[in-house]
């Protein structure tokens, strides 16, 4: 199962395991901590914290969730920043994967974590949700489970600066190619008539599904369908109903499994075709992922965070918020 971003309260979310970045002694602190404690009842997870501390920094321990939706709460203490010479991205990245691996040994299907460090502790913002997709990124190559970042303000995730420059750049020239192009096109379109494709085109294009296409580019790739769902942040149940020639996924996921297949953009648009589909330079979500594809920027963790910050729909499917 595939990782998100979601614009949420941890406290609230209907998850297996919610992360508590404690500190060491595993008592009651403030911001996100705090608001754990006080919604899965102060004096019941307190005293279920004082048997389990203290606990080192990377180290993860579980209690049950007590009041909040979430079964269980995971408690992790993260590094103080210190200039980053300390090892600390090590004892950061150590918080999230032996959470998630606790989550694992206790059953659990799903699984949100705030952005460990980020806030009293003084870890740079850009520098812990890289460290935190990496370690995430990992685990799911080798494990099934829905994962969430919960933030509660998109200011939360930041994003390389150069690259938002990039895309802003990118999204200013689609917006002016467009514009002439449809000046272009009022002036001629008194002056000739365009003739349609001949049916035996139309139809041989018709002839191969979306599903036959889409595993004969998996196939040329020499890729493996775990490889490529996983790569595309998709649900395994979800790809599963791809191999039917009768199923049309939505284009939130063919442009998934475009960047997971590091199509070029004519791949990716035959590929969207068949689909029903096409990217428009009118629409800001078209152009950012045309942006990636054109620059062969096949990370689709870094394409959701920019898609995140414009407050747009990501790519891929999360467990039970998969829609498709």
């Amino acid at each position: 199962m595939p990782f998100s971003i979601v614009l949420q309260d941890i406290t609230k979310m209907q998850v297996d395991a919610i992360v508590n970045a404690a500190n060491p002694q595993l008592t009651m602190g403030g911001g996100v901590s705090g608001a754990i404690f006080r919604a899965a009842g102060i004096s019941e997870m307190e005293r279920a914290c004082r048997k389990l501390a203290p606990i080192k920094v990377g180290e993860a321990v579980l209690t049950p969730g007590f009041a909040l939706p979430a079964k269980f709460v995971i408690h992790t203490t993260g590094p103080i920043y210190e200039g980053g010479k300390r090892g600390e991205a090590e004892q950061l990245r150590a918080c999230y994967l032996n959470s998630l691996h606790l989550a694992v040994e206790h059953s659990c299907e799903s699984i949100a974590f705030p952005l460990i460090s980020a806030g009293i502790y003084g870890y740079p913002r850009r520098e812990a949700l890289k460290i935190a997709t990496e370690a995430i990124r990992t685990f799911l190559s080798e494990h099934d489970l829905a994962v969430y970042l919960a933030v509660l303000d998109k200011e939360a995730v930041r994003v390389d600066e150069e690259l938002l420059v990039d895309v802003a750049r990118h999204l200013a020239e689609q917006r002016e190619e467009l514009h002439s192009e449809l000046v272009e096109e009022a002036r001629s379109q008194f002056s000739r008539v365009s003739a349609p494709p001949p049916v035996e085109e139309i139809l041989d294009d018709l002839e191969e599904s979306f599903s036959e296409t889409l595993f004969r580019l998996i196939d040329a790739k020499q890729r493996t369908d775990v490889e490529v769902y996983k790569r595309a942040n998709l649900d395994r149940r979800l790809f599963s109903k791809i191999r039917s020639r009768d199923y049309v996924p939505s284009k939130r996921t063919v442009l998934a499994l475009a960047l997971a297949l590091e199509l070029t953009l004519e791949e990716t648009e035959d590929l969207l075709r068949k689909a029903g589909y096409a990217l428009s330079p009118s629409q800001v979500f078209d152009v950012i992922v045309h942006y990636f594809i054109i620059h062969g920027k096949y990370d689709i963790f870094e394409l959701n965070a920019v898609l995140f910050t414009y407050g747009l729909p990501l790519l891929g499917s999360v467990g039970r918020e998969a829609v498709d």
